[in-house]
């Protein structure tokens, strides 16, 4: 069975973005292949943390991919850090990648560009190494990334090849797949901009976790345009269009069919308002049921760590042996 590998990081809040655009076909993918979901705690160390709030946004994080849908009996779902093999990995691929190759990553010459006084973090150089130990760790068939990580699975393929050039066949060359297309999800503040994880307070983001007043509220006052006529079009009439994403996403259709008989945007926002609040009510329960009883997420996180392992340690003793390191 083609097997899957796909990871979050836990910083910031989960939002309607995260869940029409991918996390909803995260849910119905597992069932497809033997699909890995992990949690990425340690790519969050490449800033500084707060330790409590670091603990409690993975166990949140974990709670709500439950809660969307994703099943740990269907599925292997953990933290990053509960397999040890994933930093063991990490540093021969660090030994794998060049200096030119990490310091191409648009990341780090993003923010290393950005001028003395500002901390950046030697993790920050080095996690596309650790994000390629993620990936090989697991004999992945397949990454699915938007096009702002399709760098990183290209490197991952680079160290496999050249690994696999150096030392023998030891790891399986991943391919990026670019998802299939779920809902455009924009702020519905400004629609240029896709809903941020960061903007926890922002008025245009929707969170999984917001009570049904305040998105009913945030909706109601979402950009629209001077124009009366509703249709699907996001260069001429974006916000409309965004509201037409969301209610499609919302209810299993497309935007162009979303559109069908609305004449004026107060309905459209009113019954965009309704399907989301009717997306996200079971949602919110599940959550709820998880976060009252954290030590039955840390079973499900355990027992995923422990099918993970099943997977990464004799990938990981195949590396170490073909590399040369003497076994224990």
């Amino acid at each position: 069975m083609t097997r899957v590998f796909s990871g979050i990081k836990p910083t910031g809040n989960v939002h309607l973005g995260n869940l029409l655009g991918a996390l909803a076909r995260w849910a119905d993918e597992q069932h497809l292949a033997d699909s890995l979901y992990c949690v990425v705690d340690l790519h969050a160390l490449t800033v500084p943390q707060d330790p409590a709030e670091l603990r409690a946004t993975t166990l949140r994080l974990a709670q709500l991919l439950i809660a969307v849908g994703l099943d740990p009996e269907a599925c292997t779902l953990f933290a990053q850090s509960h397999v040890a093999e994933h930093t063991e990995l990490a540093w021969l691929m660090e030994c794998t990648a060049s200096f030119g190759e990490l310091s191409r990553m648009t990341q780090f010459k993003d923010k290393s560009s950005r001028g003395a006084g500002e901390f950046v973090s030697g993790g920050l150089f080095t996690y596309p190494a650790l994000m390629a130990a993620d990936i090989l760790l697991y004999d992945t068939d397949l990454v699915p990334v938007g096009d702002d990580q399709r760098q990183h699975v290209e490197l991952a393929r680079d160290l496999a090849e050249r690994f696999n050039s150096r030392y023998g066949t030891t790891f399986v060359v991943p391919q990026a797949t670019l998802p299939i297309a779920g809902a455009r999800v924009m702020d519905l503040q400004d629609p240029s901009s896709k809903m941020s994880k960061s903007e926890d307070a922002a008025p245009g983001t929707i969170l999984l976790l917001d009570d049904p007043k305040v998105i009913e509220r945030k909706i109601k006052r979402a950009v629209t345009d001077a124009e009366a006529e509703v249709r699907y079009d996001v260069e001429a009439k974006p916000g409309v269009s965004n509201l037409l994403s969301i209610l499609g996403g919302a209810t299993g259709r497309t935007p162009q069919e979303a559109a069908a008989g609305y004449t004026q945007y107060g309905p459209l926002k009113a019954d965009t308002a309704a399907a989301v609040i009717e997306l996200l009510t079971p949602i919110q329960a599940r959550y709820a049921e998880l976060a009252a009883d954290p030590a039955e997420t840390a079973r499900l996180l355990a027992l995923g760590a422990t099918k993970a392992e099943q997977i990464a340690g004799p990938v990981l003793a195949r590396a170490k042996e073909a590399i040369g390191l003497l076994p224990r």
